[in-house]
């Protein structure tokens, strides 16, 4: 059977966050837009996100967030369309969010409101909106013309040729919402330079007597700062800790594995805002309970679990000032070893990815191939835990539907 051909201005590969935004910006420019994806619904992302609320957005966000092999790319986008245009949009639309801690935006029903706000966004924008069809195809074609077809795209229903052709396609975090490495391969097919990609915002596992200690307390959270180095850099956050059956995770450990490397030590400070050295000086002076000032701060199981990978006598006028010292700095500077990531299934987002000197700050247009565009999390753009990694997804989307 012969495959119909079709035509449009614009055709989006990927019905994600960054692929929507665009869809709808380039659809009120009176572009004709096509956006296809592979999977049986829309911005499956979106609606896992958050513990199924999405963190949308950041009331802050600034290029620092951001990690990137060229730290200045990411600034036009995020200037041009900013927090608080995204939060005007939904504002219209009438969702109910609510700010979390350090400023993130979370739906206060279901992320699913947010899709059909986006959804809605590019009906009214007219654009055409075509799941479950896959991409066998890309070639470049040689217009004469700004207004002949730049590219022809054979898929599993038909052909498509358009002027601007947008790659959309996220990236390999979460497979089992058929995330894939598509987007990488029309890179490849174009020359384009590529970082090595590698799993971001995802739980360190551990091995042997750490692992069981992970294991025995899993479920408990600890606010903590915890912290990485390198020849470079020793980069630190204060937030959360959570055990888990194969190690650690919660935020504070997601914001670190972007920054963490196999064989790298990380350092965590199990009670950030306190003197401990100070305060447990001054428990052996007034021979006040170890036990008891630890359980301000801790669960008694973790409590417990901490007195047996780390013993001291808890009568602690008996011991000599440098044991106290060496169990301060036990606490202070708990030096852990992971074996790994815990893979892309757990990853919330990919590193790395196409580089971003390949394309242009302003419009996200391939330098070498017109009318060609990436944009959202295929490019080496990655966000620290937040909202930011939606936002630059809404920035990049939106900065490329204006021109395509």
């Amino acid at each position: 059977m012969r495959l119909k051909t079709n035509t449009t201005d614009v055709l989006i590969i990927g019905a994600g966050a960054s692929g929507l935004m665009c869809a709808a910006t380039a659809g009120y420019r009176g572009r004709k837009v096509w956006v296809l994806d592979h999977a049986p619904k829309a911005a499956a992302k979106i609606r896992i996100s958050g513990g199924g609320k999405c963190n949308f957005t950041n009331q802050v966000v600034t290029p620092n967030e951001f990690i990137c092999q060229n730290p200045h790319f990411v600034k036009s986008a995020l200037a041009r369309y900013q927090p608080q245009d995204f939060i005007d949009l939904v504002d219209r639309h009438g969702l109910e969010y609510e700010e979390r801690e350090l400023g993130k935006l979370f739906c206060c029903h279901r992320a699913g409101d947010l899709i059909h706000i986006l959804k809605t966004e590019c009906d009214w924008a007219g654009v055409t909106l075509q799941l479950k069809t896959s991409v066998k195809s890309i070639a470049k074609l040689t217009p004469k013309t700004p207004d002949e077809a730049a590219f022809r795209i054979e898929t599993n229903e038909c052909f498509i040729e358009c002027q601007s052709l947008v790659i959309a396609t996220g990236a390999l975090s979460f497979p089992k919402l058929k995330a894939s490495n598509f987007g990488y391969q029309v890179a490849e097919q174009f020359g384009l330079r590529q970082v090595p990609v590698r799993p971001g915002l995802v739980p360190l596992t551990l091995k042997g007597k750490w692992r069981d200690f992970c294991q025995k307390l899993s479920g408990i959270a600890l606010d903590v700062k915890i912290s990485t180095y390198n020849e470079q850099t020793e980069k630190s956050f204060e937030e959360a800790l959570l055990f888990t059956h194969q190690g650690i995770s919660g935020p504070g450990v997601l914001q670190i594995s972007n920054y963490w490397q196999p064989g790298q030590a990380i350092e965590i400070n199990l009670l950030p805002n306190v003197d401990v050295l100070a305060e447990l000086m001054q428990l052996k002076q007034s021979n006040a309970s170890l036990i008891r000032w630890l359980q301000q701060f801790w669960t008694k199981k973790f409590t417990q679990a901490w007195l047996e990978m780390y013993p001291i006598a808890t009568k602690l006028a008996d011991l000599p000032n440098e044991e106290i010292e060496r169990f301060a700095q036990q606490i202070t500077h708990w030096i852990l070893y992971p074996s790994d990531t815990a893979g892309y299934d757990k990853a919330e987002v990919t590193l790395g990815g196409v580089d971003t000197d390949e394309v242009s700050s302003k419009n996200f247009e391939v330098k070498n191939v017109p009318g060609l565009y990436f944009i959202g999390e295929v490019l080496d753009v990655t966000g620290h835990l937040g909202g930011y990694n939606f936002q630059w997804a809404w920035s990049s989307g939106f900065a490329a539907g204006q021109t395509v």
